[in-house]
């Protein structure tokens, strides 16, 4: 899996000026790379909790058929909490199987960054980062 640098600085950015509410957004790219992340209204009126927004949804998809890329999955922010799913997270995550889940946590310094994918039970883990760098293939 490839998560250009400049996509996770992106959701990082969105993470920070969303906080202390969730923030939440849109991953396009194709099988193996995410290559822009798009990011959303989050409808939800409980800060701990994202809703994405329909239209930003419809919008992220149109646009990444025009460009023949795909919706990979979607990402959102743990403000107070590690970059774990929650059981929310995975309530919610079952009409999306396959899909990625990026989840950015801000309780350190640095922001902890994670990739999962959810294969209709469970999250698996594809990448972990808490550095300021990452522009890797974990293949």
């Amino acid at each position: 899996m490839i998560l250009p640098r400049a996509v996770r600085d992106a959701v990082i950015a969105h993470a920070r000026a969303a906080a202390p509410s969730e923030c939440c957004g849109v991953l396009i790219g194709s099988e193996g790379a995410i290559t822009s992340a798009v990011a959303a209204n989050n409808l939800s009126g409980n800060p701990n909790r994202f809703l994405v927004d329909p239209a930003d949804h419809i919008r992220a998809s149109r646009e990444a058929r025009a460009a023949g890329l795909d919706v990979v999955g979607f990402y959102h922010s743990h403000p107070h909490s590690a970059a774990v799913p929650s059981e929310t997270d995975l309530a919610e995550a079952w009409t999306y199987p396959n899909h990625l889940h990026l989840i950015v946590g801000l309780t350190g310094e640095a922001a902890d960054v994670r990739v999962y994918r959810f294969t209709g039970e469970k999250f698996e883990l594809e990448i972990a980062d808490a550095g300021p760098d990452l522009d890797v293939d974990r293949g």
